[in-house]
């Protein structure tokens, strides 16, 4: 089995960018110790914890859609339902295993889906 660092994902609602595009496709790598251990010495995370996950995920997010950069200003600016989606991506990927419990919305079938491009 190959060793998976990359994962697909597609955003809810998207990112709105200031000329209006929506940016939804993106790809999350997985997180190393030093992404969870430089923003605990951010100001703005040290002044407000729930600022945690904003830099967080701006460290992992490498890409999302034509954006030159994913950093603290976009993340800040998702919508809250997108937040959530990839703050639960993160937790997942970074987890042991990359898998969800899946549900087939047409027959039923309940089975075990390894992450790949989410949201769709």
């Amino acid at each position: 089995m190959e060793f998976k660092t990359e994962y697909e994902f597609i955003l809810p609602r998207g990112y709105v960018d200031p000329e209006g595009n929506v940016h939804r496709e993106g790809v999350m790598r997985l997180a190393n110790a030093k992404d969870e251990i430089v923003p605990l010495n951010d100001l703005r995370v040290q002044r407000n914890r729930a600022y945690l996950i904003i830099v967080l995920l701006s460290r992992v997010i490498a890409r999302l859609g034509t954006l030159s950069e994913v950093n603290t200003g976009v993340v800040e600016n998702l919508f809250a339902g997108d937040l959530r989606f990839l703050e639960e991506m993160y937790n997942r990927i970074n987890e042991d295993e990359a898998t969800v419990n899946v549900t087939c919305p047409e027959c039923g079938a309940r089975f075990q889906k390894e992450f790949g491009r989410l949201g769709e």
